[in-house]
């Protein structure tokens, strides 16, 4: 079944991410709380969450590249429908770890020089990134849209322009640069932790998601 391709090493690096997880959340890392909920909820619902975001790209878009499925059951608004879950799942990454750091902030030991001039660096890269998305590759290509139109995207160059001509994968390596942020102004340990594993997590579902849709829809088997 194809939409399960490769997804036993998903299952398998998933499972040694939140071992490490387990492993460092003790201590500090689970003092505080916000809005009355401690930072182990907060903790977990982040990490939580781009699980189930992930798993939601994974269905979806093999779904659709495979068997039309939302296309056949949504019908023009197939995309949009996609495109809105997508973004409310993954708008939520940011707003959980805020809350994760708010609950556990100063809790890691950073020089505050240091952790303001790293946050100042991430954002500038995620604005330049951002410009490179809107200007050069399009929102829709970033959702997905191949997956939705692959005989209409299989011909087309790769994008290398802006951001895209010094990075082949710009939206994995700089853009999750803003989920430290929150930690790093909050000086939280939990926040750092649960940064960490959305940016290891991201590079799972590209390796055994992502590029085996690539290699498919733009013939590169």
């Amino acid at each position: 079944m194809k939409i399960l391709e490769k997804q036993i090493y998903h299952l398998f690096f998933l499972a040694v991410l939140l071992l490490g997880v387990s492993a460092a959340a003790r201590g500090d890392a689970l003092i505080g709380s916000f809005w009355g909920i401690p930072t182990r909820t907060w903790l977990w619902l982040s990490i939580l969450l781009p699980v189930i975001h992930q798993i939601y790209v994974l269905i979806c878009w093999r779904a659709e590249l495979y068997y039309q499925t939302l296309s056949r059951t949504l019908g023009d608004h197939a995309f949009h429908l996609w495109g809105a879950g997508f973004m409310v799942l993954f708008l939520a990454r940011p707003v959980l770890i805020t809350g994760l750091a708010f609950a556990n902030q100063g809790t890691f030991e950073l020089p505050l020089w240091l952790a303001w001039t790293l946050s100042a660096v991430f954002l500038g890269l995620i604005l330049y990134l951002s410009y490179s998305v809107l200007r050069f590759f399009g929102i829709q290509r970033a959702l997905g849209q191949d997956h939705f139109q692959p005989r209409e995207f299989r011909n087309q160059p790769l994008i290398q322009r802006g951001i895209f001509n010094w990075s082949s994968n710009p939206m994995y390596r700089f853009g999750f640069l803003g989920l430290w942020i929150p930690g790093l102004l909050l000086l939280s340990r939990s926040a750092l932790i649960a940064a960490l594993f959305n940016h290891l997590y991201i590079w799972v579902h590209y390796y055994f998601t992502e590029l085996p849709d690539m290699k498919h829809i733009y013939g590169m088997d």
